[in-house]
């Protein structure tokens, strides 16, 4: 008997929902396990501790293996797969989906700490955290503008790679927080391709069309 992985998540995080859409795009088989994240706090709790000493969402366990960070988990899933072209072997192509996979790490936490705030009962985001999504936004959307013109409709490849994967939620979402849309012509183009994809999943606070 196969014994799938196992997902820990909590179904309105958008760092869990990163590695759904990841598994659902490259068919990669798991089991959910879902975490009373809110109002139950169950990631705080001495059960959940033992699996995540950090308390954090989502988790991935597959036997021995336990990874502990929504890029990771995508990454490694992208690494195991005997098809496909989501972690590209060309080597500019591979060092454009590290960088962007870097990106949605380090520049798009903003993103994530503004809608935690409008969703999870914490105080309202800050213009200025606002502010600093809206940067990282604009970088994405200039980038996007020219690979567009270039004829390209992905970020790193010509076909999508787990980095297209790792920037969606962020501003597929971003309506939570409330940045919209309209000012980014490129990455709603981009979105509706996103949209597009076999396998793909939504979440709540996506739109339907942009």
């Amino acid at each position: 008997m196969t014994v799938l992985p196992e997902l820990y998540e909590f179904p309105l995080d958008d760092e869990c929902y990163k590695v759904r859409l990841a598994l659902s795009l490259m068919g990669v088989a798991s089991r959910s396990r879902p975490v009373d994240m809110v109002p139950g706090r169950e990631h705080e709790k001495p059960a959940f501790l033992r699996i995540n000493p950090l308390g954090t969402l989502p988790v991935w366990v597959d036997g021995p293996i336990i990874l502990r960070e929504a890029a990771t988990i995508v990454l490694a899933c992208a690494r195991g797969l005997k098809a496909g072209n989501w972690l590209p072997a060309d080597p500019a192509a591979f060092g454009a989906v590290m960088d962007w996979m870097v990106f949605s790490v380090r520049d798009l936490h903003a993103a994530h700490q503004a809608r935690d705030c409008a969703l999870l009962g914490q105080e309202e985001p800050s213009p200025a955290l606002r502010a600093q999504v809206r940067r990282a936004f604009n970088v994405m959307e200039d980038h996007m503008v020219l690979r567009h013109i270039g004829g390209h409709e992905w970020f790193a490849d010509a076909t999508p790679t787990i980095a297209d994967i790792l920037l969606f939620p962020a501003f597929a979402l971003c309506r939570d927080y409330g940045v919209d849309h309209d000012g980014f012509p490129a990455l709603r183009r981009w979105m509706r391709a996103m949209r597009t994809l076999p396998g793909f999943i939504t979440m709540p606070g996506i739109p339907d069309v942009t």
